[in-house]
C-alpha cells in the first residue's frame, strides 16, 4: 500500500489534462486550487499505515490474501459494510471534507456483483475482465473515480432520443482490440487526482439505447480525456491566503470536474459491459445504494467538526452557557447521529449477492440519503443561528494584516477577552466555509437527487405486504 507521499508522487507521473479559470494547468499537484483535494485523498493513504486504524482501513483481499486498502476491497460480510461506515466517519473527522475515494470504491463493488450475475445469465466474460483489473487496482493501491453521471441534455428524453448523442457516454466503434467511447461525465468528485475512472451508465436503458450500455476502466490521462474543473464556493480564497479558506489544508468540498471523452479507446480487458442494456439498471441501482450508504458516515464526520466549531464560536462569543444555545447544539448532535444510525442500519441489514459479495439494504440506504438532504441543511442552519451574522461579513485576511485596518479589526472582532481575535476569526471562517454553497449542494444532489431516492423508497417499500397486514387486522379477506 502507498503512503500519502507516495500517492502524491504517483500523481506527478500522470499526464492529466486539466483546465481551470480559462487556463491549462501544467502542475496541478502543487497548484493551490487543487492541492487541498490532493491532501485530503492522501490522508486515506497515510491513515492506512497508522496501527490504531489498521482494522478499519486495511483488510485482507479475498482475491489474493494480501493486505490491502479497504478502499479497493469487495465487501465479504455485513461486518465489512459496517466497518466501511466507521472508516468513512473517522477519515471525515480528520479532514473535515470529502476525501474522494468513496465513489470509485462503490463503483468497484457495484461492478463486481453486476458483472458476475451478467456472466452467469448471458455467458459473457466481463467478470473475469473486472477481477483482473481489480487485482491490478489492489496491488498498486490505485484511486478510482466513479464516473456515473452523464450531462443528460434534455431530461425528458432517453439517451438515444437526444438531439446531441454525446449527452450520454456511448460506444461509437467496436474493433477486435476494444471499443471507442465518446461523451462526458459530469460532477466528477476527485477525478483530478485519481488514477482511473470507472465508467458506468447513469440510467436504466432500453433496447434503443444499446450503445449507451457501457462500463469500463479508463486512465484519467488517457488520450482523448481532459477535465474542466468546476467552480466552488470561495475557491479563489485559496489563491489569496490561509485563514479565509476555513480549511486551508483540505478544502471543504471534493473537487469536482466535467470530464470530456473525445473518442477514447478502451481495450476489451478493461470493458465490463458493452450493449447488455438489461443490466444497466441493476448496475445503477447497486452503485447508488452503496454510495447512499456512505452519507451517514462521511457527512456525520464532517458534522462532528461543524458542531465542534459552532460550539467553540459560541464559547468565543460568550453565549455557550445559554439554555437555548445548548438546546440547539443538542439538536445538531441528534440530527447527525440519526444519519449515522441509518448508515449502520443499512449496512447491518445488508445481504449476500450471488457473487458472494455483500450488498446494503437498499430501502434503508435510500431512506438515509433522503434524510441527509434535510438534516444537513438543518445542522448548517443551526450553526449559522448560533455563530452569528459576523461569519458572513468578516473582512478579508489581508485587511487583518494591514497596518491601518488590522488593529481596528483586532479590537472590534474580539469576543470574550481571553480568546485571541484570530482564533475567533479562524473558527468563524471554518463554520462559514463548511456550511454554505457547494458543500450544501453536494449534500442535496450527491449520490442522486432527492426524487431518485423517493422513487427507490416506494419501489423497495413492499407495499403489497403492508396492505396484506392491514387487511388481516381489519378482517378483510385476502382476495379482496
Amino acid at each position: 500500500m502507498m503512503t500519502g507521499t507516495e500517492y502524491i508522487e504517483s500523481l506527478r507521473q500522470l499526464k492529466t489534462e486539466i483546465y481551470a479559470f480559462g487556463e491549462k494547468i501544467t502542475n496541478f499537484v502543487d497548484h493551490p486550487l487543487f492541492r487541498p483535494h490532493v491532501n485530503a485523498a492522501a490522508v486515506t493513504y497515510d491513515m492506512a499505515h497508522e496501527p490504531e486504524f489498521e482494522d478499519l482501513i486495511t483488510v485482507k483481499s479475498h482475491l489474493t490474501g494480501k493486505k490491502i486498502s479497504r478502499f479497493t476491497h469487495i465487501h465479504q460480510s455485513r461486518e465489512d459494510l459496517v466497518k466501511k461506515i466507521k472508516m468513512l466517519r473517522l477519515i471525515a473527522q480528520r479532514t473535515g471534507t470529502c476525501f474522494q475515494r468513496c465513489v470509485g470504491f462503490d463503483g468497484l463493488n457495484a461492478l463486481y456483483t453486476t458483472t458476475y450475475e451478467m456472466d452467469q445469465a448471458l455467458g459473457t466474460n466481463y467478470h473475469a475482465h473486472f477481477v483482473k483489473f481489480l487485482k491490478y487496482v489492489q496491488e498498486n493501491d490505485l484511486m478510482s473515480a466513479g464516473s456515473m453521471t452523464d450531462p443528460k441534455g434534455d431530461r425528458g428524453l432517453r439517451p438515444s432520443q437526444q438531439a446531441d448523442p454525446d449527452m450520454y457516454v456511448c460506444v461509437v466503434k467496436r474493433t477486435d482490440e476494444g471499443i471507442v467511447i465518446r461523451g462526458a461525465k459530469a460532477h466528477q468528485t476527485g477525478i483530478i487526482n485519481s488514477h482511473y475512472m470507472i465508467i458506468m451508465p447513469t440510467v436504466a436503458l432500453g433496447e434503443a439505447d444499446l450503445d449507451y450500455a457501457v462500463a469500463c476502466a479508463v486512465p484519467v490521462d488517457a488520450p482523448g480525456v481532459f477535465h474542466i474543473f468546476g467552480r466552488q464556493t470561495n475557491d479563489e480564497r485559496r489563491l489569496e491566503g490561509e485563514i479565509d479558506t476555513g480549511n486551508a489544508r483540505y478544502a471543504v468540498v471534493g473537487g469536482e470536474a466535467l470530464t470530456v471523452l473525445e473518442d477514447v479507446f478502451v481495450p476489451w480487458d478493461k470493458v465490463f459491459m458493452c450493449g447488455e442494456n438489461q443490466y444497466a439498471g441493476m448496475l445503477v441501482e447497486r452503485f447508488a445504494c452503496y454510495h447512499r450508504q456512505n452519507y451517514g458516515a462521511c457527512k456525520c464526520g464532517v458534522s462532528d467538526i461543524i458542531i465542534g466549531a459552532t460550539t467553540a464560536v459560541a464559547e468565543y462569543n460568550g453565549v455557550a452557557r445559554a439554555s437555548h444555545i445548548k438546546d440547539k447544539i443538542t439538536e445538531m448532535v441528534h440530527l447527525s447521529e440519526t444519519l449515522y444510525c441509518c448508515s449502520i442500519a443499512c449496512s447491518a441489514e445488508g445481504g449476500k449477492t450471488p457473487s458472494g459479495a455483500y450488498f446494503v439494504n437498499p430501502l434503508l440506504a435510500n431512506v438515509l440519503k433522503q434524510n441527509v438532504t434535510r438534516h444537513i441543511y438543518e445542522i448548517c442552519r443551526l450553526a449559522h443561528d448560533i455563530a452569528g451574522g459576523f461569519i458572513a461579513t468578516l473582512p478579508s485576511e489581508k485587511d487583518f494584516n494591514d497596518a491601518k485596518t488590522g488593529p481596528y479589526l483586532e479590537k472590534y472582532f474580539r469576543g470574550v477577552s481571553d480568546v485571541p481575535t484570530e482564533y475567533r476569526v479562524r473558527m468563524a471562517r471554518l463554520v462559514e466555509n463548511m456550511t454554505g454553497g457547494t458543500a450544501l449542494a453536494e449534500s442535496m444532489h450527491g449520490a442522486g437527487s432527492p426524487q431518485a431516492q423517493r422513487v427507490m423508497i416506494i419501489r423497495q417499500s413492499n407495499m403489497e405486504h403492508k396492505k396484506r397486514l392491514a387487511k388481516k387486522l381489519a378482517g378483510i379477506p385476502e382476495q379482496d
